[in-house]
């Protein structure tokens, strides 16, 4: 797995060296020589080398990767282009086509939001190909928990994106007034129709990010 960089890399390296790393690193490496898992281990840390924590200006939290072939890169709810776009992420542009009026794309590939600022992070990073939710025990929450403090201490606006439980269980670590926290139901068919549907997440996120004098999100993805 290609190391962590940069401002992340200081604000995290003092869990580098605790216990419960070594023996997260272990298990994932582990992992990667005796059975198939995804993402591929140098795209494991995309979120943070696609989005420097200096430039984050949105973070939108997932659970754990897609677990079929060809669709984990390491950015939470996209896959890359060619690849058939995952129901939640169906639902996803559904919303923000209402929401925005943006045009639905031809894939599911988001780098260009992550290259704005918006932290696309699952709170597990790996997984066991076909096996939802496999490696949740490995010791990724504890790593992203301490990645989402850092953004909570961070004294400048942003905002939190938080999709269904798992994700809304990490709002008690974000305490800073000058952060925005949206809530709604996980995008899944499971929970759309539940208030996902119509929670404007892209609006809100923009006016917010507008009123402190940011630049807003250009949500649109392009065809390829």
């Amino acid at each position: 797995m290609p190391a962590i960089s940069g401002k992340w890399e200081e604000a995290l390296k003092s869990e580098f060296r605790k216990p419960y790393y070594k023996e997260l690193f272990q298990k994932v490496g582990n992992a990667y020589r005796t059975e198939r898992v995804y993402p591929p281990a140098d795209e494991v840390f995309n979120a943070f080398h696609f989005t420097p924590l200096e430039e984050v200006k949105v973070v939108i939290l997932g659970q754990d990767p897609y677990h079929e072939e060809g669709q984990a890169h390491g950015l939470s709810f996209s896959v890359k282009p060619g690849v058939a776009v995952p129901p939640s992420l169906v639902n996803i542009y559904q919303e923000l086509q209402t929401d925005l009026g943006c045009r639905i794309p031809n894939n599911g590939y988001l780098e260009k939001w992550a290259r704005q600022g918006v932290l696309m992070l699952n709170t597990v990073l790996t997984v066991r190909a076909h096996q939802a939710n496999s490696h949740r025990s490995f010791g990724w929450e504890e790593f992203t928990d301490a990645a989402i403090r850092v953004l909570a201490e961070q004294d400048r606006p942003m905002v939190f994106i938080l999709w269904g439980k798992p994700a809304q269980r990490k709002k008690a670590m974000i305490h800073n007034p000058d952060h925005l926290v949206i809530e709604s139901p996980h995008p899944s068919p499971l929970s759309a129709y539940r208030g996902f549907f119509g929670s404007r997440p892209f609006s809100r996120a923009n006016a917010y990010l507008e009123a402190h004098g940011l630049t807003p999100i250009d949500w649109q993805i392009e065809d390829v």
